[in-house]
């Protein structure tokens, strides 16, 4: 899951008519948008492909592995296929924020606005699925007899797919309100940015980052709450080493989340009090200190959406052998030996013998 906003750097991406809000726009800060130009024009093309081959190599992976055993999937495992086919759809926009750091947008007003709907159903699906995961471990450990009912894969499959229709609503009003135009008089490129129906579309960039600030938030409030009482749980009592698995999976899922997209929410929580005017007379340097932590802050939180599959291969035994086997029938065998090494450690360490896949090898 990772989590990406829809929301660009205001400095660099927007006219001047269109966030009449935003104080920023008061600021004349020529230089400092020089080096934010270089930035996007030298770093970012090359950081957005190198995620992209990595984030659609990864994610593909985990999701051919998951889908061909679709109908025995384990609760988690549905959450994460969920997550990574959201991953994927944030991955599509890449190329065209490559591009379009470099040359403006050439892309049309159907991909603006088709972008800009990924994005933001990835940063409040993410967020929710991780609850979610979060949330089902706690029913497994702490209420394992009475959730059994409720932890059913029919079941968990209509949750994610309620999540997905309650995400798309909260998106589609960026369909309404993204659109291409050109910028001010000091550039000729081409912005996809919230420039319709005026006030309005200010409106909902103000009202869309309240709800993914507190969509990502409450998320993490869930997660540190159950993943306190499982802590408990465990500490009294004692687990299988399976259930001690998921669950460390499930923490060091969480936990990337945490480290990837923490900084960059409270970075725009900082952008939004601006926004609002509850900060004000501010000056260059901070001006060009908070965009630049902004775009610092974004591309680590992009880097979670290649993350979740390496965690899972490397710490999920069963992914893992399935990962081996797929790659193998692939012909790809070398390219897991990396896998193979760490799964015959495990198994001697455990065994007391090193078995290894002749298949590969």
């Amino acid at each position: 899951m990772t989590i990406y906003t829809v929301f660009e750097s205001e400095d660099m991406a927007e006219p001047e008519n269109v966030t009449d809000y935003d104080n920023l726009n008061d600021y004349d800060c020529p230089e400092e948008e020089k080096a934010m130009q270089h930035f996007h024009a030298v770093f970012l093309p090359v950081f957005y492909s190198l995620i992209f081959v990595l984030g659609v190599a990864g994610n593909g992976l985990m999701m051919t592995v998951l889908l061909r055993r679709l109908h025995f999937l384990r609760i988690t495992e549905i959450y994460l296929l969920h997550l990574a086919l959201a991953d994927l759809m944030l991955l599509f926009t890449f190329p065209f924020d490559g591009a379009d750091a470099v040359t403006g947008w050439l892309f049309g007003n159907f991909l603006c606005k088709l972008t800009g709907l990924l994005k933001n159903m990835n940063h409040l699906c993410g967020s929710f699925l991780l609850a979610c995961i979060a949330f089902d471990r706690y029913l497994a450990i702490v209420h394992a007899i009475s959730s059994m009912q409720f932890r059913q894969p029919k079941a968990v499959h209509l949750i994610c797919i309620l999540l997905w229709v309650v995400c798309l609503g909260f998106s589609v009003p960026n369909v309404v309100f993204l659109t291409v135009k050109i910028g001010d008089t000091n550039s000729t490129g081409l912005f996809c940015f919230y420039n319709d129906y005026g006030m309005h579309a200010n409106n909902w960039v103000l009202t869309n980052r309240v709800l993914n600030h507190l969509c990502f938030f409450l998320s993490l409030a869930v997660m540190a709450l159950c993943y306190t009482a499982i802590v408990g749980t465990l500490w009294k009592s004692q687990k299988n080493k399976a259930k001690q698995g998921a669950i460390r999976l499930a923490l060091l899922i969480t936990l990337a989340f945490c480290l990837c997209w923490l900084p960059y929410n409270i970075t725009l929580l900082m952008n939004t009090l601006v926004d609002v005017q509850f900060i004000i007379d501010i000056s260059c340097n901070y001006y060009t200190s908070l965009n630049s932590a902004l775009e610092v802050t974004k591309c680590l939180g992009i880097l979670h959406c290649c993350l979740n599959p390496f965690l899972y291969a490397f710490v999920g035994v069963r992914f893992r052998d399935e990962l081996i086997q797929l790659l193998c029938q692939l012909g790809c065998g070398r390219v897991c030996l990396p896998l193979i090494r760490m799964r015959n450690n495990q198994l001697s360490t455990s065994d007391g013998a090193i078995t290894t896949n002749s298949n590969c090898v």
